[in-house]
C-alpha cells in the first residue's frame, strides 16, 4: 500500500456518510431509461479513441480514422449538445504523437482539474509508455514522467481519490495485469497490487465511491468476470461476472451507487450494443435499454451531467462518429432508498430492523465490499439479524421490501 492511504480512508469515510444521506434526498417521478442522439463527434468517424471530463465538459482524443492514426482532440458540452475542436494531443510540436488504444483520466493538480493521456501505440507500431498532461486553463500540453510499466496498448485506468491507477494492456512481451499507481503531486509512478484476473488487453475500467473497477476484455479467451480495487488495502476482490456475452473492447461508466458496461465484440465476431447496470449494494446486475445505434467496439464512453454518453467505435469495417446519451443513470429503485435504522446499533451479537412485509434479496457487506452470509428470522413485524459471527468493523445492509430498495448501516463491535 502506498503512503497516500491514509487519506484514501479519511475521505471515504466522509464520503460515506455524505453519500447515504444524498441517497435520502434523491426523488425521481419515474424510471428513467432511455437514449437521445446527440450531436456527432466531430471530425471523420473514429475508433479506438480515449476519453476525459472535466471542466463540465467531455474531450475525445487521439483513435483512428479510416486512413490514419489520430491526435486530434474534441470536447464535447451537454448544454450545448455541440462538439469543439481543441489543441491536438502535443500542440504544435506534437507530429508523431499520432496513437490508438490509449488511456486517459483527469486529476485535479495545483488547484486545477486537467485532463491525461498515457500509452497506445503508433503508426510505426512502436508501442508507447509516455503521460502527457493537458491544462485547460493555458491551452497547452506537457509531458510528465513516464509510465514505469512496459510499454502497451488498451489497457485500462481509473481514478481513486486524486491518484490514477493504469494497468493491464497488450506489450510486445504479451498480454499484462500489473498496475501502477500516478500521483499528480509527485509527478511519479509507484506499483501496486497486480490485477487478480489473468492478463488481459481491451478490458473496461472505471471508478465508483472509492473503489476502481475492471472487467471483461480479451487473455485469448473473451472474458465475463468483474473485479473491485481497493485501494487502502492494495487488494482486488472479484464482484458478480458481467452477464452479457463475454467480450472485449466494451465500454462503461460509473455513477455511484451503479455503473454502467456495454458494448464490445464477442468471440463470435458478434458486434453488441447491449447495456447493463450494475449495482453496488446488491452486487448485481440488471439489463437496461439497448443502444440505438449499431452494435460496436473500442467506443468512447463518458459520464456528464447526470447523463450516460457512448459515441464513435468500430463496426464490420465501418468506422463510426455518432454519439448517444442515455438517461437512466440511475434508476428509480436503485436511487429511491430509503434508510432504515437498526437496534441496538453498535453490537456484538445482533440487530434487528422493523419490518411489515417481507424481506427479499438482503445484502450485507463490509466497507470494502466484500459480502458476508447473514441469518435473518422474521417475528411479530420484526427482522433479526445474528451478526455474531462478522469481524468487528462497519457494514452495509440493503435489501427489499415491496419492490423498494432498503439501506441500512451498523456497527459491529467487540
Amino acid at each position: 500500500p502506498s503512503i497516500y492511504q491514509k487519506n484514501l480512508e479519511d475521505m471515504r469515510l466522509k464520503k460515506l456518510s455524505l453519500l447515504i444521506g444524498m441517497l435520502l434526498l434523491v426523488q425521481l417521478a419515474f424510471t428513467q431509461d432511455y437514449w437521445l442522439q446527440k450531436d456527432t463527434v466531430k471530425g471523420p468517424p473514429k475508433s479506438a479513441a480515449c476519453a476525459f471530463v472535466l471542466q463540465n465538459k467531455g474531450f475525445a482524443v487521439t483513435g483512428m480514422d479510416e486512413f490514419e492514426y489520430k491526435r486530434k482532440m474534441y470536447s464535447y458540452r451537454a448544454d450545448q449538445d455541440d462538439w469543439d475542436d481543441e489543441l491536438s494531443l502535443g500542440g504544435d510540436g506534437g507530429a508523431g504523437l499520432e496513437r490508438v488504444g490509449a488511456v486517459a483520466f483527469a486529476l485535479t493538480h495545483e488547484g486545477q482539474q486537467k485532463g491525461y493521456i498515457a500509452l497506445g501505440q503508433t503508426p510505426t507500431i512502436a508501442y508507447m509508455n509516455d503521460l502527457w498532461e493537458y491544462n485547460p486553463a493555458t491551452q497547452a500540453w506537457s509531458q510528465k514522467a513516464n509510465f514505469t510499466g512496459t510499454p502497451r496498448r488498451e489497457a485500462v485506468s481509473f481514478v481513486v481519490g486524486q491518484v490514477a491507477y493504469v494497468g493491464t494492456g497488450s506489450a510486445l512481451s504479451g498480454l499484462q495485469n500489473d498496475f501502477y499507481a500516478y500521483d499528480p503531486t509527485t509527478n511519479a509512478w509507484s506499483q501496486v497490487a497486480d490485477f487478480s484476473g489473468t492478463p488481459r488487453q481491451a478490458a473496461v475500467g472505471f471508478s465508483m465511491l472509492d473503489y476502481g473497477f475492471v472487467g471483461t476484455g480479451d487473455d485469448g479467451t473473451m472474458r465475463q468476470d468483474f473485479w473491485m480495487y481497493n485501494p487502502i488495502t492494495d487488494q482486488w476482490i472479484q464482484k458478480a461476472n458481467f452477464p452479457g456475452s463475454p467480450r472485449s473492447g466494451a465500454c462503461g461508466w460509473a455513477a455511484f451507487p451503479v455503473c454502467y458496461l456495454g458494448t464490445g465484440e464477442d468471440a463470435a465476431h458478434t458486434f453488441h450494443k447491449d447495456l447493463w447496470e450494475y449495482n453496488y449494494y446488491l452486487n448485481s446486475w440488471t439489463q437496461r435499454a439497448d443502444l440505438p445505434g449499431v452494435g460496436r467496439k473500442n467506443a468512447i464512453a463518458f459520464y456528464l451531467d447526470g447523463w450516460g454518453y457512448i459515441g464513435t467505435g468500430y463496426n464490420n469495417g465501418v468506422f463510426l462518429d455518432d454519439f448517444w446519451g442515455y438517461s437512466g443513470t440511475a434508476s428509480q429503485k436503485e436511487l429511491e432508498k430509503v434508510e432504515v435504522k437498526v437496534y441496538p446499533n453498535p453490537s456484538a451479537m445482533y440487530i434487528q430492523f422493523a419490518a411489515d412485509s417481507p424481506v427479499e434479496n438482503l445484502v450485507c457487506s463490509d466497507l470494502s465490499g466484500k459480502n458476508y452470509s447473514i441469518i435473518a428470522a422474521q417475528h411479530n413485524g420484526h427482522i433479526t439479524l445474528d451478526i455474531e459471527h462478522l469481524p468487528v468493523g462497519t457494514y452495509f445492509l440493503a435489501w427489499e421490501q415491496n419492490t423498494t430498495a432498503q439501506i441500512a448501516t451498523f456497527v459491529k463491535c467487540e
